[in-house]
């Protein structure tokens, strides 16, 4: 079961290239402060602007630098089915708990070519699979009908990444899954009621900043403190807003960039912050208690 807290960690560059160093400082960062796992390549990684050789060496950096220690999920999804099965047999080289696969994007598969593009590559993998629904991205949503067909036709496919937004979507999946498959978060601000309807955690992106606190809510949550999870997430709420002000992940790499963690360096077509955006995810910060 992948339960708890997973991050999706932010991939460093300095002059335009990997940063292993800040790379290395940012995964030590999150097993310090109790994360269940990480997550290499996803969006918050800029896997879109990776190439294949850079894809393969952030999964080769995590997956080192954890050295068993946390989980390491490789993002090794793609719009290709012969490339996300090439990525996911050479992540494979390394020490991986699981794989993190995005519906395709742009070529708008339908529910039948969704279910058959992630059997292949299942197929094709010796470790766990994890489907990641993100529509507002994608330009397809992977509806419960076609997750529930997979999680109970193919053996290794454990798990969803569900950031469609929909508790409903959320909540028709957990009702009839197999009762080890686990569904993730993947809206930061979403995790307190996915969990509450019966989820296992987060696949999150403000936890590039603030682990622990996101670590103790979904803790929380998790053994049934509600109350004290409320509390938290009341807390973390602000921060979360901050951290999606511009498309992810511009704002919290210059929040991992003011707070001395990363050079600050993000890949064309996504570009810096707005000024006026630049002052208030410092003013996030510094209210969080992050800043001084």
């Amino acid at each position: 079961m992948f339960k708890g807290v997973f991050t999706a960690i932010v991939t460093p560059f300095k002059n335009g290239k990997i940063d292993e160093k800040a790379l290395q400082k940012l995964i030590e960062f999150q097993i310090t402060n109790g994360v269940t796992g990480i997550v290499a390549c996803g969006s918050t990684g800029e896997s879109a602007t990776l190439s294949f050789e850079e894809h393969i060496d952030v999964i080769r950096i995590v997956a080192e630098t954890a050295s068993g220690r946390i989980k390491v999920i490789a993002g090794t999804g793609s719009n290709n089915t012969v490339e996300a099965v090439h990525l996911a047999k050479e992540a494979e080289k390394f020490k991986i708990d699981g794989h993190l696969q995005i519906t395709p994007y742009y070529n708008k598969p339908t529910q039948e070519g969704l279910f058959l593009h992630f059997k292949t590559v299942a197929a094709n993998c010796s470790m766990p699979v994890i489907l990641y629904n993100v529509p507002t991205r994608t330009a397809v949503n992977i509806l419960p009908e076609t997750v529930l067909r997979l999680a109970a036709g193919v053996h290794n496919i454990i798990g969803i990444k569900e950031a469609s937004g929909s508790l409903d979507q959320v909540t028709a999946i957990l009702r009839k899954a197999p009762e080890k498959f686990c569904v993730l978060s993947g809206d930061d601000a979403l995790t307190l009621p996915v969990i509450s309807v019966g989820g296992h955690g987060v696949i999150s992106t403000v936890s590039n900043v603030t682990p622990k606190d996101m670590v103790l809510m979904a803790d929380y949550a998790l053994k049934g403190d509600l109350k004290s999870a409320r509390k938290l997430n009341f807390k973390l709420l602000p921060l979360i807003h901050a951290m999606f002000i511009e498309t992810n992940p511009i704002p919290v790499k210059k929040a991992l960039n003011i707070m001395g963690f990363i050079e600050n360096e993000i890949r064309l077509p996504l570009s810096e912050a707005s000024g006026a955006n630049i002052d208030k995810i410092k003013t996030a910060l510094k209210e969080y208690g992050i800043l001084q």
